[in-house]
């Protein structure tokens, strides 16, 4: 494998932030020598310098899509960290029912922000599908799911619904299992009622947000910990635009909204912290 130097490390780490928003410490080249160094290879480079030079005179863009694929990290599991999913069961799709009864809300619409390859998209319809079975007080034509992620592969196996006996061993229940999957084989794909509730767009983040319209909800997860101080206030200041009055953000476990923005009241329930964007200038 190719080492690469310090001139190169900083040209391609300042590539990768520019077109993805990723941000790839110094302390971490051995990252980009390892993602990188077999594309590198099949693109005719001897060096991470003519790889670079390559993907910056791309007018296709085509290598810089599988560039920011290498180097996007799908770590993903069902239900993950729980708390949020317990928010959503227990507290937020009663409080859009009660709403829709009383004649107030007429359409949900969820965000999964980074959606990887759709385990958390999926969970969250197959929590509204099992608060509908329970309650009968949600109509499931009422809820949209819009799933992004900026990497085409692991939106390809996101749309395909399909996962291999590991996926399913991280953090799946039988019962769900049972209930919302077919299993062909070793395989077991996503039932059409869980999947029609969500639509999978390619998206980048640093992108105006304006063209996906508005939510009620959105789960930004677990993504904002790869970009850079600014990036990480400009991503919450364009989520807290986009949200609609009383609208919630999820974050990671690990991650806070701390010295990044005052858009946001910070909310709990049980374990789980959460945050409604404050009313200020919403309409």
């Amino acid at each position: 494998m190719a080492s690469i130097s310090a001139n190169e490390f900083k040209l391609l780490r300042d590539y990768i932030e520019k077109s993805c928003g990723i941000l790839v410490g110094d302390e971490k080249a051995y990252l980009i020598e390892s993602r990188l160094s077999s594309l590198m290879a099949q693109n005719g480079c001897n060096t991470f310098a003519e790889f670079y030079q390559k993907a910056a005179s791309d007018r296709t863009v085509g290598l810089r899509d599988k560039i920011v694929d290498a180097m996007t990290t799908n770590e993903t599991l069902w239900f993950r960290d729980t708390h949020p999913y317990k928010v959503l069961d227990e507290v937020l799709l009663r409080e859009f029912a009660d709403e829709i009864a009383k004649g107030k809300r007429r359409k949900i619409r969820i965000w999964s922000a980074a959606c990887s390859t759709g385990q958390e998209p999926y969970s969250i319809s197959m929590i509204i599908q099992e608060f509908a079975r329970k309650s009968s007080v949600l109509p499931l034509e009422y809820v949209e799911i819009v799933a992004t992620d900026i990497s085409p592969s692991a939106l390809f196996l996101a749309m395909a619904g399909r996962y291999d006996k590991l996926s399913m061993s991280r953090g799946m229940t039988d019962d769900f299992r049972d209930r919302y999957f077919d299993q062909t084989g070793t395989v077991w794909a996503v039932k059409d009622k869980v999947k029609k509730m969500v639509s999978f767009k390619r998206f980048n983040l640093q992108d105006s947000f304006v063209p996906l319209g508005s939510f009620d909800l959105v789960f930004c997860r677990n993504v904002a910990i790869y970009f850079s101080e600014q990036f990480k206030r400009e991503l919450f200041r364009k989520i807290a635009q986009m949200l609609r009055p009383t609208g919630i953000l999820f974050l990671g476990a690990s991650e806070s909204m701390s010295n990044y923005s005052t858009e946001y009241q910070l909310m709990t329930h049980d374990k789980a912290m959460y945050y409604r964007v404050k009313q200020e200038g919403k309409v």
